[in-house]
């Protein structure tokens, strides 16, 4: 086992501009401040608490790493109400059941042997927590918990064991400890705080909006056939639009479906008529597009035209 996690912890990164170019090469646009903290948990084994607002690109990098790391990507999806049936493990009753019946058919009358079989690994159905403690061949899979935020206090306090012992008990089979902890890409939106002694067993970084320049390249990396002249356009557009009072700003994420549904109409360059046209595409609320479109859709873009002129 110490080999096979040998082998697969020679493709780390084994430096900051290394770890960049593995970002890169998954046409993952990141800065150096982002490719130093994910670098340094990779190394450290500590997990990577990231925050930032909706579709900056958080989840993104657990999939990066995955892909990049040739590591299985494990996603537990938080939502209100998760719990440790759907998170960590829970027993297959219908499956014990049907046992039971079978050996009591057969005349079994070992009433401890028969518990002991039921209560076996045959019966347990893993959820993410659990399935990311088992080896595997090609390294410690990736771990994605995302939006723990959207959980309640009681369950991030069950976190707690799992982040610093990597470890989980079960009453019927004992403690179950992974033999070398998974990567842990932990997300959070913001939409409550996390608490503290969550936060001191991670690595933190916020990810931000990207400025012109880095999303520019994301763009470009992502959307294959844009015409440089209309990414432009899209990009400045989106950085102005992030600029007003919005329920909800446009992510990186809106922006990359903004161009490809662009790129799909054959725009060549923005207009009023076609903004307005596609503004739900960036805006998921009634009340922004109301704002938004119209009018300020045509001084935004006679804004936009005359920048770029200078």
């Amino acid at each position: 086992m110490f080999r096979d996690f040998l082998k697969a912890s020679m493709n780390l990164p084994a430096s900051i501009d290394d770890t960049l170019s593995l970002l890169s090469k998954a046409d993952y646009v990141g800065d150096r401040s982002l490719a130093t903290v994910l670098f340094l948990s990779l190394k450290m084994g500590r997990p990577l608490f990231l925050e930032g607002e909706a579709g900056v690109g958080k989840t993104e990098i657990a999939k990066v790493l995955s892909s990049t790391l040739g590591r299985r990507l494990i996603r537990m999806q938080c939502y209100e109400g998760l719990d440790v049936s759907s998170a960590v493990y829970e027993w297959n009753y219908a499956a014990q059941m049907m046992a039971i019946r079978l050996a009591e058919a057969s005349g079994e009358t070992d009433r401890s042997r028969l518990e002991s079989d039921v209560f076996s690994e045959r019966y347990l159905v893993k959820r993410p927590l659990l399935q990311a403690l088992e080896p595997a061949t090609e390294g410690p899979p990736v771990l994605l918990i995302d939006e723990l935020d959207r959980t309640d206090e009681a369950f991030e306090a069950f976190l707690l064991e799992v982040l610093s012992d990597f470890q989980i008990t079960i009453p019927e089979l004992g403690t179950v400890k992974a033999a070398h902890p998974p990567i842990v890409i932990i997300t959070s939106n913001r939409t409550r705080e996390i608490h503290d002694a969550l936060k001191r067993r991670c690595f933190y970084h916020w990810v931000g909006y990207p400025d012109i320049e880095r999303e520019t390249k994301i763009v470009r990396a992502k959307v294959k056939g844009s015409p440089a002249k209309l990414t432009g356009q899209i990009v400045r557009f989106v950085q102005k639009l992030r600029e007003e009072d919005l329920f909800k700003k446009p992510g990186v994420a809106e922006t990359l479906d903004w161009a490809s549904a662009l790129h799909e109409l054959d725009t060549v360059a923005l207009d009023p008529g076609v903004v307005n046209d596609t503004l739900g595409v960036l805006l998921k609320y009634q009340d922004d597009i109301d704002k938004i479109g119209g009018g300020k859709v045509e001084q935004m873009i006679a804004d936009m035209r005359r920048e770029m002129k200078v």
